[in-house]
């Protein structure tokens, strides 16, 4: 018996991305849901012309959004997408073939991310599997914001499928720039209420270490010139988050 799905995504302003992703999960999707957080772009016209179930609702957090998008969901098994993200073709023919065989509790993924143009296949950003497909009374979203992801309950089997959800992430270095400097509010926000601390040793060290990892045991100098913008703007957001979170536990 096939089960019925329901694809979820929020979206703020994502008038770029939004219909290449809605494109991608048509023929997968037995209903499409969009949580949005008050667009002032074209993103909820376009919603409305794909037929779209479009609801708005207050952003407290990415974490947060997403459950309640899943709790609109009117279907018991959910496939939850960001805007900037695309299903290939053949990983909606997988996800075609597991609705009529559902076997796990979860499936997960791969992420292939483009940065300015270039399929960033090492620097620790791929494979980055993602849990993305599952029965929503078996696992809900969980983590740190802004670095969600779905936490499964303990006997849960999950699956892995080796195939690709495409990840349009950024068009410019500036726009990488600029995400790093507000994620990393919130993150070390985030470490900030769970007690966490950060010193000058802390700083250096986090951010070195990443660049090294990614640049060198990742692999990523083999992504070229994109390769090694990635690794540094990955070290600088280290940099920034722990310099953040000390300047939290000074003025503490």
């Amino acid at each position: 018996m096939q089960i019925q799905l329901s694809v979820v995504i929020i979206t703020f302003n994502e008038e770029r991305n939004i219909e290449r992703c809605l494109n991608s999960v048509k023929r997968i999707a037995d209903e499409i849901v969009v949580v949005d957080s008050f667009s002032t772009d074209k993103t909820k016209a376009i919603c409305l012309q794909k037929e779209v179930r479009f609801i708005e609702n207050k952003f407290d957090g990415h974490i947060e959004q997403k459950n309640f998008a899943i709790t609109q969901a009117k279907n018991q098994y959910v496939l939850s997408l960001d805007a900037d993200e695309a299903l290939t073709e053949e990983l909606q023919q997988a996800i075609l073939q597991i609705k009529n065989n559902w076997k796990a509790d979860g499936y997960s993924f791969n992420r292939l991310t483009n940065f300015c143009g270039t399929w960033i296949k090492h620097c620790g950003w791929y494979p980055d599997k993602k849990l993305r497909l599952w029965d929503k009374t078996k696992g809900k979203w969980g983590g740190d914001n802004p670095h969600d992801k779905v936490i499964m309950e303990k006997d849960a089997a999950v699956k892995h499928t080796n195939l690709d959800i495409l990840h349009y992430s950024f068009y410019t270095i500036e726009e990488h720039l600029n995400q790093i400097d507000f994620f990393t509010d919130i993150s070390a926000k985030a470490a900030f209420e769970k007690g966490k601390t950060s010193n000058g040793f802390t700083i250096f060290y986090k951010s070195t270490f990443k660049f090294f990892r990614d640049y060198i045991l990742k692999l990523g100098f083999l992504d070229g010139y994109h390769g090694y913008v990635v690794c540094k703007n990955s070290a600088h957001a280290k940099r920034l988050k722990y310099s953040k979170l000390r300047n939290l536990n000074r003025k503490k």
